[in-house]
């Protein structure tokens, strides 16, 4: 049987929606039928082709569908399957860990030396059906639309990047740089987990507007500020002692110097935004910046397995978190050039935009949505 995929069939900008063969799985994986998929700024990266998506996938490697966060239901499980059941609604946590790994034997699932990515390392979710190992597999509340199911994936990044490992942040003040998803779901996560004082940095009016839905008390932009400035303002929300955390999501120069700096003394940094070269190219105050300001870093690559996802659901399907401002756009499967032109528009006028392979499916988001 056939279905409808977004591949990368060749190097260069761009992707195609081919049809092709549906997945024949494995003992331990199971089948799914996707609802919803959403796009990530790493399927952004393989899209143009970048530097980092030639290196990291490469020519060899294609054609390969695109895509890692998803919500479907499950319609084929392998024979050693016994978690999960067909007729599950589930979403996949994309880092696709090995058991073997020393990483996982000490139960730290989401980093490891040979972990695989969904959609990256392998065939992803930007399709009618994937297929996924039963391991990473995440069983869903049924309350919680597919619109919201399938963000669940960076939303866990937000959630993992403002609690840290003691969700230790009641009360307390917190800097969250940018105005991409992560950082608009980091700023609604940090209000209900009671984050005092949240200070949002970005620059693109329309995500903004955004971010001061989801909760920020106190917003910069960068693009009309100086270092020095913004310093000054963060010093002067904080008695002068500077943020109890600071989020670095962008990995900008201006966006890391600015958290180093405008964190206290004790204080911690989540380490979340990629730079665009690394080692950094620029200067930056080592020993002020971390060791005599006892800086805590914390680096944030993915979800904890499964703890963080059941904390994102159980705050969607609570409804203490209403994540709805943060999805700006929803499109068909075959009308994905539009959800990643919008994506690509700068200055910016989106957030997290949402893909279904079913018409009706998308027909009853847009009403739930109001979109």
């Amino acid at each position: 049987m056939k279905m409808k995929a977004v591949r990368k069939v060749k190097p260069g900008f761009g992707a195609e929606l081919c049809e092709i063969e549906i997945p024949k799985i494995p003992d331990d994986w199971v089948l799914v039928k996707v609802k919803a998929t959403s796009i990530c700024g790493t399927d952004v990266h393989i899209y143009k082709w970048d530097e980092w998506s030639q290196k990291r996938i490469g020519e060899k490697r294609l054609p390969q569908t695109l895509g890692h966060e998803v919500a479907g239901e499950v319609v084929e499980v392998g024979k050693s399957v016994k978690r999960i059941k067909v007729g599950d609604y589930v979403s996949a946590e994309t880092h696709i860990y090995d058991p073997g790994d020393l990483t996982s034997l000490l139960g730290i699932f989401h980093v490891g030396e040979h972990m695989k990515i969904l959609g990256v390392d392998c065939d992803g979710a930007f399709a009618e059906y994937f297929a996924i190992p039963e391991i990473v597999c995440w069983k869903n509340d049924k309350e919680i639309p597919p619109e919201f199911a399938t963000v669940q994936e960076p939303l866990g990044n937000a959630t993992y990047a403002v609690l840290g490992e003691d969700g230790d942040v009641c009360g307390k003040t917190m800097l969250i740089t940018g105005d991409g998803p992560i950082s608009l779901f980091a700023i609604g996560v940090a209000k209900v987990a009671g984050v005092a004082k949240i200070i949002h940095f970005g620059k693109y009016d329309f995500n903004m507007e955004i971010g001061k839905k989801m909760g920020a008390d106190y917003q910069v932009w960068t693009n009309k500020t100086t270092s020095e400035e913004r310093l000054k303002i963060v010093k002067e929300l904080t008695d002068g002692n500077g943020v109890d955390i600071a989020l670095e999501m962008t990995g900008s120069e201006d966006s890391i110097l600015d958290c180093f700096k405008m964190v206290r003394r004790g204080g911690r940094v989540t380490a979340f935004g990629i730079a665009s070269v690394s080692p950094l190219p620029f200067g930056f105050d080592y020993n002020n910046g971390i060791v005599f300001k006892g800086c805590q870093i914390h680096g944030i690559n993915g979800r904890k397995i499964f703890d963080t996802w059941y904390r994102v659901r159980n705050l969607l399907s609570s409804k203490k978190l209403d994540i709805s401002p943060v999805i700006t756009h929803l499109f068909s499967l075959d009308e994905f050039e539009k959800g990643f032109n919008a994506m690509l528009e700068r200055p910016r006028r989106s957030a997290k935009v949402v893909l279904f392979p079913d018409k009706e499916e998308l027909k009853k988001a847009k009403e739930r949505l109001k979109l």
